[in-house]
């Protein structure tokens, strides 16, 4: 499966060059994306834009792979996805679950978001003022 990537500063986005996702190529896809939980830019996003039709086995791989990212405290966006891939991801469920987004624009809004709250959330270093 070829794809396209390009690494920013924050994220890496994927591109698939191809229009049709099939079932056998739903594990080279996630091998592509799992490997970049090892590099210092973990977060990635998803363009779909070129990607018109999918398999079912891609919609659910694509599902785990965004929750293995979050696990992971990285960020998995999807973006740019066509009605007739959209509506894979509805028929089997997985919509609501998934974070997508009209545009990489946006995609990379909600990673700076996500990213700000992890630091919130694990920072030491607020404290608190007590009145007791």
């Amino acid at each position: 499966m070829q794809v396209k990537v390009d690494t920013k500063e924050k994220f890496t986005t994927i591109t698939p060059i191809e229009p049709n996702i099939y079932a056998n190529m739903a594990a080279e896809l996630t091998e592509t994306c799992i490997v970049f939980l090892q590099q210092d830019v973990k977060n990635i996003v998803l363009n779909l834009q070129p990607v018109s039709a999918m398999a079912d086995e891609t919609a659910d791989a694509i599902a785990k792979l965004q929750q293995a990212f979050y696990d992971t405290n990285a960020s998995f966006v999807i973006c740019e996805i066509k009605p007739t891939v959209e509506e894979v991801f509805e028929r089997l469920e997985l919509l609501e679950f998934l974070n997508i987004t009209p545009t990489e624009s946006e995609a990379w809004d909600i990673i700076q978001m996500e990213e700000i709250e992890r630091e919130l959330l694990d920072s030491d270093d607020v404290e608190f003022n007590k009145n007791e």
